[in-house]
């Protein structure tokens, strides 16, 4: 087709030069369909034509490898640990009083960074606007406010620890 004798017209599907009827293109995508050809081309005297199927470029192959799932070993449960006479009466007050909770899922953090005090600890009073600690979710640090004003009670979660949504991270004494 490279031949200057065979001036081709530019489609996405078909080329062709000189004269060509559409019955005769119409047989030739039959002929195509009929074998499963991808493309065709045919040349007689001072006619050329060339049909592909799905347009001028075909769809690049996709490959999916399956990938095996780590082994996890698993490691049994232990009980909790016996707590200490005034934890126990600490924990009960705890359930008792509101609590600031997680607005998202992500990493909890108590301080803007690992040198940074705590935003609040114990005994600390907060009002409204008051930030608490920040959560991590997909790499943006969210600042947690108290949305309530007393006196923090107790720290319910740890520093760097995943946290759910709805998940109380303080109790808090209500003014």
């Amino acid at each position: 087709m490279a031949d200057d004798k065979h001036a081709e017209k530019q489609g996405p599907a078909a080329h062709v030069s000189g004269k060509i009827d559409l019955e005769t293109v119409r047989q030739l995508a039959a002929l195509m369909s009929q074998h499963d050809l991808a493309e065709l081309e045919v040349e007689q005297d001072d006619m050329a034509v060339r049909l592909r199927k799905g347009g001028a470029t075909p769809a690049p192959a996709v490959s999916v490898v399956p990938v095996a799932a780590p082994v996890v070993p698993v490691i049994p449960a232990a009980g909790p640990a016996p707590a200490a006479p005034g934890a126990a009466a600490a924990e009960a007050r705890a359930a008792d009083l509101p609590a600031v909770k997680s607005p998202m899922v992500g990493t909890y953090y108590a301080a803007s960074g690992p040198d940074a005090p705590p935003y609040v600890k114990v005994g600390d009073h907060v009002s409204e606007d008051t930030v608490v600690c920040v959560i991590e979710a997909m790499k943006v640090f969210n600042e947690i406010r108290a949305e309530m004003s007393g006196t923090i009670e107790r720290v319910l979660v740890k520093s760097a620890q995943a946290v759910e949504f709805g998940q109380p991270l303080f109790a808090v004494r209500p003014e």
